[in-house]
């Protein structure tokens, strides 16, 4: 069986950034040639990386696990998982592989991140949880609670939280439509698919779970919010994590009317940018005055009157709420300033080469970063950085949109000597302070915009 590696494989075997097999590939001739995979992320013979690492005097090693894991990169990615599910080996290095399989589909998984994982664990827990969409188990994972209950509609990633969580019940099946689990918890948490038009609303146009609406065909999220709620005991907790639109989008705004109403929102929280963790709970007693809308982890105080909330909008986004648009703008008014333009001249064109030509006949030691995050290391006494720095920016920004990929090493550039270049480097670096200006003054702008809509601000 012929074991592959890829770069992030290789870097962790060699103990370095990503960067730096970059940079071997494009500086050493006999480094190995791509074997598989694709041009963004090719595939090695590991037997041969291993060689090329003893012969360059490259310190490297191959962990029992990491060999387990190189052999089931053999098979096709699309059985990775079923893989994964049937390796027999220990809890530790279970969980290693399965770290790096949730690396190597991190965009159809979507796991949850870990420090947003940390945040839903801080705001509710309880004896009983429950995560009705459970994925491969990260949530219940971190759970401290005796009991724990998961649901998951993908029959590979129900199989991987078995493995993960054995002492958990996890059911395979679809939660929405076919829920299979039986009980009440002390906490329900969730992070479930986000954007699904296929949720099942023309099954479950009457189900007894749609206690405050009939969530709107395009508003799978407000169906999850209520699902969870129904598998709460009474007064359980409830966290579940849901793109920031749900908090505003008018179809849903009934639904997040009827939820304040009856006391079941606690908080929303943006936890990341896009991302909103509702902490809610199934009613009981007293419906409280005030929730919390905050746009960062902390402290969950209330501070928002639910009765100022129910208005035609019904917008549950913690920014909407917030001094924060006009705070920060007072702070930077005082401070703000657009630099000048540099004063440029027309002149004769001067010779040509290449961006490829200028790196080749320069290496060195000195990292300059492109916008992309592509590095290319010179020898400043060759070729100037700021100059370097300012052409891979201008070919960039040259691009159309919508273009075929560029190829930035054959755009051309002025040829010129380094007194030239520093030259041209100092212009380029005058327009890159220009241009990051420009961009905090659309931020403020916007700021000021929202400041003076809210109230918070006004004309001096």
């Amino acid at each position: 069986m012929d074991e592959t590696v890829n770069a992030g494989d290789i870097a962790r075997l060699a103990d370095v950034g990503r960067a730096a097999v970059s940079n071997w590939r494009r500086r050493f001739e006999d480094f190995p040639a791509p074997v598989g995979g694709t041009a963004s992320s090719p595939l090695y013979l590991l037997r041969d990386v291993e060689a090329w690492l003893r012969r360059n005097g490259k310190p490297f090693r191959v962990s029992p696990a990491e060999r387990l894991w190189t052999q089931l990169r053999t098979v096709d990615d699309l059985k990775l998982g079923e893989a994964l599910a049937n390796v027999q080996t220990d809890a530790k290095t279970f969980e290693f592989l399965h770290e790096r399989y949730l690396e190597a589909h991190s965009r159809l998984l979507n796991p949850t991140p870990p420090e947003v994982v940390e945040l839903v664990l801080a705001a509710v827990d309880g004896d009983t949880v429950i995560d009705p969409a459970c994925g491969t188990g990260n949530l219940l994972m971190a759970s401290k609670a005796r009991n724990k209950i998961g649901q998951e509609l993908d029959p590979v990633s129900a199989v991987i939280a078995r493995r993960r969580l054995p002492k958990a019940q996890i059911i395979t099946g679809d939660s929405l439509r076919h829920n299979g689990i039986g009980q009440k918890a002390d906490a329900v948490l969730c992070d479930p698919p986000w954007h699904d038009r296929t949720w099942g609303h023309e099954e479950l146009v009457g189900d007894a779970r749609w206690t405050y609406g009939l969530p709107p065909r395009g508003e799978p999220e407000l169906a999850w919010l209520q699902h969870c709620l129904s598998l709460a005991k009474p007064g359980g907790q409830v966290a579940v994590l849901l793109p920031s639109a749900a908090a505003n989008r008018r179809p849903g705004k009934r639904i997040r009317g009827n939820l304040l109403r009856a006391g079941a929102i606690k908080a929303v929280i943006t936890v990341q940018p896009g991302r909103d963790l509702w902490l809610l709970r199934n009613p009981i007693g007293r419906v409280p005055e005030q929730i919390a809308l905050l746009e960062s982890f902390g402290p969950i105080e209330p501070n928002t009157r639910v009765i100022d909330l129910l208005d035609d909008d019904v917008d549950l986004s913690p920014g909407r709420h917030s001094r924060t648009d006009a705070t920060a703008y007072l702070a930077e008014q005082p401070n703000f300033a657009v630099p000048s333009l540099p004063e440029l001249r027309e002149q004769a064109s001067p010779p040509m080469t290449t961006i490829g030509e200028l790196i080749r006949n320069a290496p060195g030691a000195h990292v300059v970063t492109s916008p992309t995050g592509a590095t290319y290391e010179i020898d400043p006494a060759k070729l100037d950085p700021d100059f370097l720095e300012g052409v891979l920016r201008a070919a960039f920004a040259r691009t159309p949109t919508g273009s075929t990929r560029l190829d930035v090493r054959r755009t051309q550039v002025p040829s010129l000597p380094l007194a030239g270049q520093r030259r041209y480097g100092q212009t380029f670096a005058q327009l890159k302070a220009l241009e990051n200006s420009l961009q905090e003054a659309a931020g403020l702008v916007r700021l000021g915009y929202a400041g003076l809509l809210g109230g918070q601000i006004g004309p001096a």
